[in-house]
């Protein structure tokens, strides 16, 4: 049993950051890979970014490659998402997402947070 519990979200004028936090709690060893995902309504989820458990392997989606930057702090659990030079594309609902595996494949996440939603306005 794991639980996720994210925060950060909000809204931001274009240009603006904004730190996501997801901060996971209960069989906290299982979790080996960490990674963020967005939606917009209408549209299919997609992969933002993702870590290993040492943190020596990211991946990012390629249109956050440069602006965002996944990190990890495995004595709080918790891993984050600088989000810089926001732009209104990024307007999404934010998913942090834990497996027991590194992958970039939603499927491969078998643990979900709630989502928070950012706003970016043009």
């Amino acid at each position: 049993q794991v639980q996720l519990v994210e925060s950060g979200g909000g809204l931001v004028q274009a240009g603006g950051s904004l730190r996501l936090s997801c901060a996971a709690s209960g069989r906290t060893f299982s979790i080996y890979a960490m990674g963020w995902f967005r939606q917009v309504p209408g549209k299919e989820r997609e992969f933002v970014a993702a870590i290993s458990w040492s943190g020596g392997t990211t991946s990012y989606a390629d249109s956050v490659k440069g602006r965002f930057t996944i990190s990890r702090d495995n004595a709080k659990n918790t891993v984050y998402l600088q989000m810089n030079s926001l732009k209104p594309e990024d307007t999404a609902v934010y998913y942090c997402a834990a497996g027991p595996h590194y992958t970039l494949r939603q499927g491969g996440y078998p643990y979900w947070g709630q989502g928070t939603q950012v706003t970016v306005s043009s």
